[in-house]
């Protein structure tokens, strides 16, 4: 990270990619710990049927070069179904106490299996334990049905939990492997939009845009960025 990525002003001569910017924001958000989740960011997704939702989710991991994020989910989840029926998704990451605002679209493939695995294995058990026990999105009787529902499939794993989910009965951490209906996906950008607040409302903006040609099930040949500033 270097000081003139967190300037208070984008350059007069916009860089050639936006995507190092946004790691240095992240980071200096994650560093002053602006809020709970300085990670978080507003998912939209848009299926089959043209209705957009949007949630709440965590990017767990930032690759400037060559230019995705990451977020984990249960892939049974109405996001995941969504997403299987239309990859072209938006993030946005607001930091209100910064001043700042990014906005990314691009189109959202399954990430490794192998990159799964290891960020699962880094969880504390009882997310682990709530990968497992949890079918997202999917209608649910009352609270002490899936307290239940977790219980039994804890026992099936071989994890014998207290009755209110919150301790293990053992002295031993169990060794919990990641469940084949949750992981993470990979959002490739295609375009970024960086947003500066300014007094009297001219605030700085601008967008840059590149090309995405799928090479395999998690990857892209991505081409050259282009910006341009915009008007706030």
């Amino acid at each position: 990270m270097t000081d003139s990525y967190l300037a208070p002003r984008l350059p007069d001569d916009l860089p050639n990619d936006p995507m190092h910017r946004v790691a240095a924001w992240i980071d200096n958000a994650t560093q002053q710990a602006v809020k709970r989740n300085p990670n978080s960011m507003a998912l939209i997704t848009c299926g089959s049927d043209a209705q957009p939702s949007a949630r709440m989710v965590l990017c767990k991991d930032f690759q400037a070069d060559p230019g995705y994020l990451v977020f984990y989910t249960n892939y049974n989840s109405s996001k995941a179904r969504q997403i299987g029926e239309n990859s072209n998704v938006a993030v946005l990451f607001h930091w209100d106490q910064l001043g700042r605002q990014v906005r990314i679209e691009g189109q959202a493939v399954r990430s490794p299996a192998a990159e799964s695995d290891a960020y699962f294995s880094t969880r504390d058990w009882g997310s682990q334990l709530g990968a497992w026990g949890s079918d997202q999105s999917q209608p649910l009787e009352s609270r002490n049905a899936l307290i239940a529902q977790v219980g039994k499939r804890a026992m099936k794993l071989g994890v014998n939990v207290a009755k209110n989910l919150q301790s293990i009965i053992s002295s031993e951490r169990p060794t919990i492997e990641r469940p084949p209906h949750w992981g993470g996906f990979r959002i490739w950008a295609k375009s970024v939009e960086l947003w500066i607040e300014g007094t009297d409302r001219i605030h700085d903006r601008a967008r840059w845009e590149r090309t995405l040609t799928r090479q395999d099930d998690d990857s892209f040949v991505v081409g050259e960025w282009s910006g341009n500033r915009l008007q706030p």
